[in-house]
């Protein structure tokens, strides 16, 4: 699905917005680093399970770098649990970002302008009421490591056929426009972030390290009742 996102005020004189999101992820560098790592190994692992190939977007022309595009940690994966009770079995629906492709393009003075293609995996769990979830997602800019420029939710609606139970979907953004207060800001001064939109619990869930598989709830993993942890 084809979205735009267009940031009409300037970019460094926007009102500063909390992101209670930005600040649940923050940590030590040693802890920073091992989340890297970690997720690294499991998209890793995810591929090889999976076949999960995306091909990425064709190169833009730009005069200086990109901004940098990520999944915020605490709000890249989604696990809604029955009744709040942390259990395979208790799973009803789940969904990860599985990867980001991006590119940009700029130049003199004009606004930079971001391509971005993200790619879900969408699961049902045990404890699914119905054949379909509208998931719901945001894509916020921001000065990095400072302040919101803009923040926009999106609804993703998913559905199952009889048996399914996961889905892969590509959400493409077809135009994000940043303004540039002057012709010597580069892209490197900002930052894309991704994220589900998830509660506090799951937030803390995912800050853990703790993870069910996308298909939790099948008859091996309701068995084990555990939950792994990367």
């Amino acid at each position: 699905m084809r979205r735009s996102l267009l940031l009409a005020a300037c970019a460094f004189m926007a009102t500063a917005i909390a992101l209670p999101e930005i600040a649940l992820a923050q940590g030590s560098p040693r802890r920073d680093q091992q989340r890297q790592e970690q997720e690294a190994a499991k998209k890793k692992k995810s591929k090889e399970e999976w076949n999960d190939v995306q091909a990425p977007l064709q190169a833009l022309r730009n005069a200086g770098p990109c901004p940098f595009v990520k999944v915020l940690y605490d709000a890249g994966r989604y696990i809604e649990f029955k009744d709040d009770k942390e259990a395979s079995a208790n799973v009803a629906y789940s969904g990860e970002i599985q990867g980001i492709s991006a590119g940009c393009a700029y130049k003199d003075d004009q606004p930079i302008q971001v391509e971005m293609e993200v790619l879900f995996e969408l699961g049902k769990g045990p404890q699914a009421q119905g054949s379909s979830k509208n998931y719901r997602y945001w894509v916020a800019v921001t000065k990095r490591n400072e302040a919101i420029i803009a923040k926009q939710y999106f609804d993703l609606p998913v559905s199952f056929d009889a048996g399914q139970d996961r889905v892969y979907a590509t959400e493409k953004m077809a135009q994000i426009t940043i303004p540039r207060a002057k012709d010597t800001t580069s892209g490197a001064n900002f930052e894309i972030l991704v994220g589900f939109d998830v509660t506090p619990q799951m937030a803390a869930f995912n800050r853990d390290g703790k993870r069910f598989r996308v298909n939790a709830g099948t008859a091996a993993v309701a068995a084990a009742g555990t939950t792994d942890r990367q």
